[in-house]
């Protein structure tokens, strides 16, 4: 493989959605919470959008189990990320690579830079190439990498045939509502039969939340 294992994360309701109207993601257990965490410990990066770190302000970070902590990758096309946010303000304690495109400002790669960041270059297009990114990361050392991104990023990775394995822990919880995010959101296939399949490894119950792991099919 030319790159780095891809494990999708997330934790979900039983409705899909994977954040509120309003942005809130809390939906998973306490135990589940501990699961992901030494999940992260398991990993060699972690991969988020630059909406979930405005939204979220996350450290991503392994805090509930011993472990250590992944590199920590932010998909950033324009440079957008706040120099206040928690990602940057410990980049010198824990290493954090800022994805960019041709769109991202100088000047804001710079100072990113001087506060400790790693910036990497992908694409032309205005958008971070994705496959370009795995690559570089690939070169670096990553092996395994554990996208805890939102539903367009997770959109983008799933349909660019970038992800090996999905693990969703399902909250037994329905809060519709048609600007809550989905697990993957972006247009759609207009027939079930185009979908993505998977195959179901494992099943589990962990706190109030059922675990299922599956197997990403590759198209032959």
């Amino acid at each position: 493989m030319d790159r780095p294992y891809v494990i999708l994360s997330a934790a979900m309701t039983l409705d899909g959605k994977i954040a509120s109207k309003t942005g809130d993601s809390r939906i998973s257990s306490e135990a589940d919470l501990q699961r992901v965490h030494l999940l992260r410990s398991e990993v060699d990066a972690i991969i988020v959008g630059i909406e979930t770190v405005i939204k979220d302000d996350p450290l991503l970070t392994v805090r509930l189990t011993q472990g250590k902590n992944p590199l920590r990758v932010v998909i950033d096309s324009k440079a957008r990320i706040p120099l206040s946010s928690n990602l940057v303000k410990s980049a010198n304690s824990g290493p954090i690579v800022i994805a960019i495109s041709s769109a991202a400002s100088k000047t804001r790669s710079r100072n990113l830079t001087s506060l400790g960041c790693k910036i990497i270059r992908c694409g032309t297009s205005g958008k971070v190439d994705l496959s370009m990114m795995l690559s570089d990361l690939k070169d670096m050392g990553i092996k395994k990498i554990l996208l805890e991104g939102g539903g367009i990023l997770n959109a983008a990775m799933l349909n660019g045939g970038l992800v090996d394995e999905v693990i969703v822990a399902v909250a037994p919880v329905i809060i519709g509502g048609d600007r809550s995010t989905t697990l993957v959101e972006g247009k759609g296939v207009d027939k079930i039969k185009n979908g993505i399949r998977l195959e179901l490894k494992e099943t589990r119950n962990i706190g109030s939340d059922i675990v299922l792991s599956y197997g990403v099919v590759k198209k032959s």
